[in-house]
């Protein structure tokens, strides 16, 4: 009798639940995902799930901290600004990959990659001189500005210099009278051709945070 192919599923796992609910957010948003959807897509009936998570909150605190597993922790072998950088990029790029979590960072149940995470930022400011509390100022100034580059970033849908140009002419065809609104015709007559790119604005913006920073930093002035 020839071996029949072995068809059996991997074992259930609470990474494998995971690690599954992670790519159908990825491709489906939270708008459209489901306990019920998830086990269809494992294969499984919805019960065998909360084998391994409590209830879809467990699960949406485990799938966030997968986020947070992919972004690269600042480093001690880097001056502070470049490991900030660094690990700025990194979240920009997790949250590239995991749009649905825009918003959702900060404030689910922190689990190990979370907390790792952030006791690592923190460490390398304190480490780099700043106080404790501007130390929390420089924090809160970044992971304000990436999270909000990250959220215009999916909302605008700004990928490339040519999607920036035909997001820009379907709002001119919703602006109605164009004499009106001078600065925003000449957003849409000149973006396509300016070279508009999101990483580059992404680090403009940054530099800019961490130049300011910078100066508090040998100041030691602290934010009125």
């Amino acid at each position: 009798m020839p071996n029949q192919p072995n068809t059996r599923r991997p074992p259930l796992s609470r990474a494998r639940v995971l690690q599954a609910a992670v790519a159908l957010a990825d491709d489906a948003g939270l708008e459209a995902f489901s306990m019920r959807g998830l086990a269809q897509e494992l294969g499984v009936v919805p019960m065998a799930l909360y084998k391994h998570v409590a209830n879809k909150d467990a699960l949406l605190d485990g799938m966030v901290d997968i986020v947070f597993a992919e972004i690269e922790l600042p480093s001690g072998d880097l001056d502070w600004r470049s490991a900030m950088r660094r690990r700025a990029t990194s979240t920009r790029e997790a949250l590239q990959r995991h749009t649905w979590a825009i918003g959702m960072m900060e404030s689910r149940h922190p689990g190990p990659a979370n907390l790792r995470n952030h006791n690592a930022v923190m460490g390398c400011l304190r480490e780099a001189g700043f106080s404790f509390d501007m130390a929390v100022h420089a924090y809160s100034a970044q992971d304000a500005y990436i999270y909000g580059f990250a959220l215009q970033e999916r909302d605008l849908g700004f990928e490339t210099p040519e999607s920036a140009g035909e997001a820009a002419q379907r709002r001119a065809e919703t602006i109605g009278a164009l004499d009106d609104y001078p600065y925003l015709v000449e957003v849409v007559t000149k973006l396509p051709a300016s070279g508009y790119d999101n990483a580059v604005e992404f680090a403009w913006g940054l530099d800019l945070i961490l130049d300011g920073l910078e100066l508090l930093r040998h100041t030691g002035a602290e934010p009125a």
